[in-house]
């Protein structure tokens, strides 16, 4: 009896243990069918799309810049050098490095007592020429007296030979008497001859007084500007610069003093590509007087300075390459010769062209263009000119549509985006207005979905009631609603 009892227990357990593992499957069947009736169909795959920043093309003029780096100088800087060697005995006050002096101003006095010393002497020279000038011209007159005094003796010479000649062929007179007015008349002649020699010595004496005073007008002239050369004034406003004169020192012919820099006659130097000078060349081929802006970089405020080019070097250089531009500056305040400065030259305005990002355009000169269905399309445009991040293009076929700001490698034509216009964000560019039946279907299925908490429909109910929706929400209500 006991073994019975034992048994019927064991099989009574048996069959409880059964049930219960019946019971517990057929539970967790009902609940994987509940679960999968309330499952939606499988979801279709989406395709994915890209937020893309865009911009209009507008065509119009654009003037472009190109950049250069260049050094400004000054158009006049003079050497002051010494003019005659001695010693300093004056100085300006404003002779020091950075001292300013205006055109006209004594600057630099050297000794000058040899000077005037020579100057007295030549003065002398001069008064002695002068009197001996006089001398020569008296002389000239006195030969030419006793020349015509000598003519007139041998013309009466000459008539009493004649007549002495008349006595004696008509028998009154005598050989002698004829021989001696003979003698008397060739020594007349000589004594012509001697006056009119005399009178050429008196001529070449006056010659030779004239050629000596031109010779002292020359040295009291020479004298005179050794003189002012012991003075140097200053040629024109400016700053002096390398200043090496002290008074008391002694310097020597031809030794520089100082420099003295024009501060408002400002140019900038700098170097362009061949490339970059062709675009400043006219019809003609001739350079154009092209604005230029000059950049003093500074950690505080840049120094801005305008001008236009001027000129060109006349040749390229010995190893270098390029051109050489020359701009003169207009009211250049705070430059000074020396620094290194940025040029910007504006080139002549180009018409009907684009300006686009540096990233909207790749290396082939391709662009992105939002189509039907905001799906990219692709175009082709010349690139003209790199402004900075920035690029110059011509494309007619862009003008007037959406371009993609950025490229990147995942874009490409066909694909499709969501469209960011300038001022918006990707949140803005991601909101859609719903019409009424789509946005009545989309709160009746949140409100009938026992599966989501509380908090989160709530929260996607409060999104549904606002004018604009974020499409991301909508997508993914109407992906659990099957389409």
């Amino acid at each position: 009896m006991r073994f019975l009892r034992r048994s019927l227990v064991g099989l009574f357990l048996l069959s409880l243990t059964v049930g219960m593992l019946a019971w517990a499957g057929n539970s967790v069947y009902s609940a994987l069918q509940d679960k999968w009736a309330q499952e939606s169909k499988a979801q279709p795959r989406r395709e994915r799309v890209f937020s893309v920043n865009v911009l209009t093309a507008t065509a119009g003029d654009v003037v472009p810049e190109m950049t250069a780096f260049g050094e400004v100088r000054s158009q006049r800087v003079l050497d002051l050098r010494a003019t005659a060697a001695g010693r300093i005995v004056e100085l300006a006050d404003g002779f020091v490095e950075g001292g300013t002096v205006k055109s006209g101003d004594l600057l630099v006095r050297i000794d000058p007592e040899n000077a005037r010393s020579a100057l007295e002497r030549a003065k002398g020279d001069l008064v002695e020429a002068e009197a001996e000038l006089q001398e020569a011209d008296a002389a000239l007159v006195l030969a030419r007296d006793e020349v015509a005094s000598a003519e007139e003796q041998a013309r009466l010479r000459l008539q009493a030979l004649t007549r002495q000649k008349n006595l004696r062929e008509r028998g009154v007179g005598t050989d002698a008497a004829v021989e001696a007015a003979e003698l008397a008349e060739a020594v007349a002649r000589q004594a012509v001859l001697s006056r009119r020699q005399a009178l050429q010595q008196a001529q070449a004496r006056l010659t030779r007084a004239k050629t000596r005073l031109t010779r002292q007008k020359v040295n009291l002239a020479e004298a005179k500007r050794r003189l002012a050369d012991t003075e140097i004034y200053a040629g024109f406003d400016g700053t002096l610069d390398s200043v090496t004169a002290v008074q008391g020192g002694v310097v020597t012919l031809n030794e520089r003093l100082a420099q003295l820099v024009d501060p408002n006659a400002l140019e900038v130097s700098f170097r362009l590509s061949t490339s970059q000078y062709a675009r400043l060349l006219d019809e003609d081929g001739k350079l154009i007087k092209a604005p230029v802006s000059v950049i003093l970089k500074s950690s505080g405020a840049d120094m801005v300075a305008q001008g236009r080019i001027s000129r060109e070097s006349a040749a390229v250089g010995e190893g270098l390459t390029g051109r050489l531009l020359f701009a003169t500056l207009d009211a250049a305040q705070g430059f000074r010769p020396g620094d290194f400065v940025t040029v910007k030259v504006r080139e002549p305005v180009l018409r009907d062209v684009v300006m686009l990002p540096a990233s909207a355009v790749d290396s082939g000169g391709n662009v992105l263009l939002i189509g039907e269905g905001d799906r990219l399309e692709q175009a082709t445009v010349t690139v003209l000119r790199k402004q900075g991040d920035d690029v110059i293009v011509r494309g007619p076929e862009i003008v007037g549509r959406d371009v993609v700001a950025e490229r990147s490698p995942l874009l490409g034509a066909g694909i499709k985006v969501k469209v960011v216009r300038p001022g918006e964000t990707q949140e803005d560019a991601a909101l859609l207005e719903l019409s009424e039946e789509r946005r009545a279907a989309l709160i009746a299925f949140v409100k009938g979905n026992a599966q989501m908490p509380e908090a989160a429909k709530a929260k996607v109910l409060a999104q549904l009631a606002k004018d604009k929706v974020p499409a991301q929400t909508v997508q993914r209500i109407e992906a659990k609603m099957g389409g």
